[in-house]
């Protein structure tokens, strides 16, 4: 049995979960103090497959700021943020840019794409 204790952020309650994973054969997770449905299942993604949204902005020529804000288009794999951050700080894009545009396809083959978050 093993036991974890976090911080929900599905939602602004920002609820403190126990999450507890029990193997019976099966795999069972029992979520308590969640005051919405969404807090269990961030309870059991995070001992799962933990993942984030990732912002971070990039170096840009010809536009009247030297970085332009970014973000992933999806959630990654918590383990591959600080990878994810390498391949973002190698980039530098020509403006001008559109909000939506993908700056990285297919970042680190994760299947998400790197995007603008604003137009320059």
């Amino acid at each position: 049995m093993e036991k974890q204790n976090i911080i929900c952020i599905a939602c602004p309650l920002g609820c403190k979960l126990e999450v507890e994973h029990k193997k019976n054969g099966i795999d069972d997770y029992i979520v308590t103090g969640n005051k919405c449905p969404r807090g269990k299942d961030y309870g059991i993604k995070e001992m799962t497959n933990p993942t984030r949204v990732l912002t971070s902005t990039v170096k840009i020529k010809n536009a009247h700021l030297c970085r332009i804000p970014v973000r992933t288009k999806g959630e990654i794999p918590k383990g591959l943020i600080f990878k994810c951050m390498k391949e973002i700080n190698k980039v530098e894009i020509s403006g001008p840019i559109k909000v939506g545009d993908i700056i990285i396809k297919n970042v680190l083959g994760t299947g998400i794409d790197i995007i603008a978050t604003r137009s320059m």
